[in-house]
């Protein structure tokens, strides 16, 4: 819910609390709560806000909102306690606060995992909870690529045991029901559930901690097949290298390019197995500038 849309609530007279479970932005979250706050009753300001929540600076909910601060552990607490926020709504509170402030992208996917685990959450934004979980499971995409074998089965016994790792039943109906919400697989003539051309778009704030859980996903798996599968049935090459920092644009651009006419060949054959293409590029020691400082 945007600022917009709270204040036109409130001239037509319909304003209510906002429903915490449908955020992922927790300032965002706080704007919505004060201008919901502020509709119901004219005379509350940030300073009655900061009073409650036991705040010396009586602008601290507006620097918060506007991101020129952060809240540290014991103030997350009094914030919840100054909305009036119930024991599992706060604890939805806390773990927005951890997503937005997370600083190592590890840290990030790990909080957005937590948030996902709400069920509330889910049911309430089930389609980006959906898109969250395509890009959070290697299995998710894996499916999706299966459905483009002519002998495609929608049957999660079937699709469990044809991932390689195995996965669970529930795990293959999990990911087969939500592509089909996500609009990514669709029924052809014979009712087979086909890939379409949609893609999976997750929520812009935690954009960069869904693709970074897929990678970690998929690198994993990449870690397995070393160790599980026939170097006939798998290519991993690596070299490392000494390069000037000034070439690193031009290896990612020429990286993108050689992805680009893989799945461009790809798509000229028939579909019979998946398989991942993985290319990772990344340092192994500190820049010149860390060695100087």
């Amino acid at each position: 819910m945007s600022k917009v849309t709270t204040e036109l609530l409130a001239a037509a007279g319909c304003m209510g609390a906002p429903d915490i479970y449908t955020y992922l932005d927790y300032r965002l979250f706080l704007r919505d709560w004060f201008h919901a706050k502020k509709a119901e009753n004219p005379r509350y300001s940030h300073r009655l806000f900061a009073r409650r929540a036991q705040q010396k600076s009586p602008s601290m909910l507006l620097f918060v909102m506007e991101g020129k601060r952060n809240l540290k552990p014991k103030t997350v607490g009094l914030f919840a306690a100054a909305m009036g926020l119930d024991e599992d709504a706060t604890r939805f509170f806390t773990e927005l606060v951890n997503l937005d402030q997370a600083g190592l992208p590890g840290e990030r996917a790990t909080a957005l995992a937590e948030v996902m685990k709400t069920t509330r959450f889910r049911e309430a934004r089930s389609l980006d909870s959906d898109a969250l979980a395509y890009f959070s499971h290697w299995y998710f995409p894996a499916i999706h690529e299966l459905a483009h074998r002519v002998d495609f089965r929608a049957d999660p016994e079937w699709i469990a045991r044809t991932m390689c790792p195995a996965i669970t039943v529930d795990q293959a109906k999990e990911a087969l029901t939500a592509l089909l919400e996500l609009g990514l697989l669709a029924a052809d003539d014979t009712g087979t559930p086909r890939p379409t051309d949609a893609s999976a778009v997750t929520p812009h704030e935690v954009f960069d901690a869904a693709v970074n859980a897929y990678h970690e996903g998929m690198l994993a798996r990449a870690q397995d097949a070393v160790r599980n599968f026939r170097q006939s049935e798998r290519h991993i090459l690596g070299v490392t290298t000494a390069i000037p920092e000034s070439l690193v644009p031009t290896i990612k651009a020429q990286l993108n390019e050689v992805q680009r006419a893989l799945l461009s060949a790809c798509e000229e054959h028939p579909k019979e197995r998946v398989y991942q293409v993985s290319i990772a590029f990344f340092p192994l020691t500190r820049s010149t500038e860390e060695d100087a400082s």
